[in-house]
């Protein structure tokens, strides 16, 4: 296969389409990138959230990769389930998710679990749990330091709740997470200022909780657009996540990251309504649509305007002199990988432009059996 067509499947009659189709010989070359960046893998936590499938972790833990990050309980027992060691869930549990999580500790014993809260009413909730399980919970405290979606902000009530955490019986302080996915700067010089910028303050309240005798034994950093910066920082972890298969978004936007698509969709033509536009089986559905259009990167084609989608349907308006056929097969990459993966039970693999097997996205419900 040559650079141009690395995507291109050699016998498509049987696939039905909308399809998505991963390359794990990209994968890998993407998880030894990350491996590489980070200077080992001992201060590397990437992210499940973004492929959610057993098949990506075996190659992360293949590669020596030891500590993962998850956001839900379905994405936390994969982990579990594939032998991790080290398993942050990174969204702080609430309600009945609590004792979901505790659940889960009891389930995968020779997996580290730990989760994060933000605010004194859940670590409290959480460590009255442990009390009554007579077990301890390891948590870490979530920062804003400028992302505005969940955190506190590194104050003083940030130190007073992490003192909290520290000292409770039932309770481990396991150290300061943040996520930055605000800092979304393409000039990398410029995105780095920034990420620097706001992590000031993330490392005062560590400063400031040292100081006062409450030790924090690590920070784990950013996503992927910070995941070079905070890699050369000492005492943090990376997680990055969107690297693992990577996306037309961020494959435009961060130019200086050199992670390779490793996801491309397959659809069909399945209509031509008018001239000089077609009608994919691309819609809601199958391809993720809160971003604006483009919300794919066609390839090995031009001039392809994207001017619609529906719950089944995606149209395409085309230069006339390009003739498109129903059933016309076309390779896309979607802007946003993530949310797309999560709308496939299953997806395919191809080598060398065969499709050679097909992998569960197993972590994509609410629960899979916790």
């Amino acid at each position: 296969m040559t650079a141009h067509n690395w995507y291109t499947i050699t016998d498509t009659k049987d696939i039905i389409t909308p399809s998505l189709v991963v390359y794990p010989d990209r994968i890998e070359k993407n998880i030894r990138t990350m491996i590489k960046m980070a200077g080992g893998v001992q201060r590397l936590r990437p992210h499940i959230k973004t492929h959610k499938m057993a098949q990506i972790v075996h190659l992360q833990i293949k590669h020596g990769i030891e500590k993962f990050k998850c956001a839900t309980l379905a994405e936390a027992e994969l982990l579990g389930k594939c032998g991790a060691k080290d398993i942050l869930m990174a969204m702080q549990p609430v309600a009945a998710n609590i004792e979901r999580f505790f659940t889960l500790v009891q389930t995968f014993p020779d997996s580290n679990f730990s989760t994060l809260t933000d605010n004194l009413e859940t670590a409290g909730e959480i460590a009255k749990i442990a009390a009554e399980k007579f077990q301890k919970a390891s948590l870490w405290l979530d920062i804003n330091n400028g992302m505005d979606r969940t955190g506190i902000c590194p104050d003083k009530t940030a130190q007073e709740l992490y003192k909290y955490i520290h000292h409770h019986p039932n309770l481990i302080a396991s150290g300061l997470h943040v996520y930055d996915g605000h800092i979304r700067i393409q000039d990398p010089a410029e995105r780095k200022k920034a990420c620097d910028r706001d992590f000031a303050s993330v490392l005062l309240l560590k400063d400031d909780l040292e100081n006062a005798g409450i030790p924090v034994p690590t920070i784990v950093a950013g996503g992927s657009p910070t995941f070079p910066f905070h890699a050369i920082r000492q005492g943090v972890e990376t997680s990055p996540g969107t690297t693992l298969l990577w996306d037309a978004g961020y494959g435009d936007s961060f130019k200086d990251l050199e992670f390779l698509h490793a996801a491309v969709l397959l659809t069909r033509v399945i209509s031509k309504p008018n001239t000089g536009k077609v009608c994919f089986d691309l819609g809601h559905k199958w391809l993720a649509s809160e971003m604006n259009f483009p919300r794919v990167q066609f390839l090995g084609v031009e001039n392809w305007e994207q001017i619609g989608q529906s719950e089944e349907h995606f149209i395409v308006q085309y230069p006339q002199e390009s003739e498109l056929k129903v059933g016309h097969l076309a390779y896309a990459i979607p802007k946003h990988i993530c949310p797309t993966v999560a709308k496939y039970d299953w997806v395919l693999t191809a080598v060398d432009g065969i499709i050679t097997d097909s992998w569960k996205v197993a972590a994509r419900d609410k629960k899979i059996t916790i």
